[in-house]
């Protein structure tokens, strides 16, 4: 492979590889503007159950944005407002994307990095991981929306010392402020995110998104009687799946959940 970003589909699992080693897999904004569509693939392959976001053979995961590119992108205001909303539509892409999201990390995850592994819903990382929020020394500002996702998973408090100051934390500061979620012996982060991956496999998908929508909804404001919550719970309620599941529980036998219809391999729907 020779693409800066890729995605791959094997067993079940969409991998979105980042693949730029020559600068620690620094993104460009090709490879921001090549996430979205890599995304809708992924969630239209109804033989996807989880997307993993990792560095391949890297050696990083991103260490952040390409620099070498910002005198281009960031010319003008005009340039800037367009760089910007390619990059927000990305990081926008992994939070919206409905199937679970784990961002795989060994090496460095700076910047833009981090901001990609804070949109995926969790993160594995390895022994010997590096995270940093630097937009401080470069004179720059952290987006609304990346704030807003740093601040979801480390707290408002970890956010401004890590916003603040810039600075490069370890795996072990990384897990006490709450961004990782899974540690791992170093080299260890993808296989234990696809063992992960298997074991959503094996659930009903539809519960497995529904549950991501209604941990979302709550997330920005849903009360215990909001409509949209509820319509969510009845709804698996009235559905095959939940028939399916309850019947191969009374009978000692693996559920074969009609929602988990899955596609031939390379198939895809919508």
């Amino acid at each position: 492979m020779t693409e800066l970003i890729y995605l791959q589909k094997t067993d079940g699992i969409a991998q979105i590889i980042l693949n730029k080693p020559a600068r620690r897999n620094a993104l460009c904004l090709a490879m921001w503007h090549a996430i979205p569509q890599l995304i809708t693939e992924a969630v239209r392959d109804h033989s996807v159950s989880v997307l993993i976001i990792h560095g391949g053979d890297a050696g990083a995961f991103a260490a952040g944005a390409d620099i070498s590119e910002f005198a281009e992108i960031y010319a003008t205001p005009e340039r800037s407002a367009e760089t910007s909303a390619i990059l927000a539509a990305a990081v926008q892409a992994i939070e919206d994307c409905p199937k679970p999201t784990i961002a795989s990390i060994e090496g460095a995850c700076v910047g833009g990095g981090v901001s990609v592994a804070a949109a995926c819903d969790l993160r594995f990382a390895g022994h010997g991981s590096k995270f940093g929020v630097t937009p401080g020394k470069l004179g720059l500002l952290y987006s609304p929306a990346d704030t807003r996702r740093l601040m979801s998973v480390v707290g408002a408090t970890n956010a401004k010392d890590l916003l603040f100051s810039g600075r490069i934390i370890d795996h072990e500061d990384a897990v006490r402020m709450g961004f990782i979620d899974h540690l791992l012996p170093a080299g260890g982060a993808l296989n234990a995110a696809k063992a992960w991956a298997d074991q959503v496999s094996k659930t009903a998908q539809s519960s497995v998104r529904s549950s991501k929508a209604m941990i979302r909804g709550l997330n920005e404001g849903w009360s215990d009687d909001t409509p949209e919550a509820m319509d969510l719970f009845l709804q698996a309620l009235g559905g095959e799946d939940f028939q399916e599941g309850y019947k191969a529980f009374l009978e000692k036998r693996a559920p074969q959940f009609p929602g988990n219809a899955v596609s031939k391999p390379g198939g895809q729907d919508g």
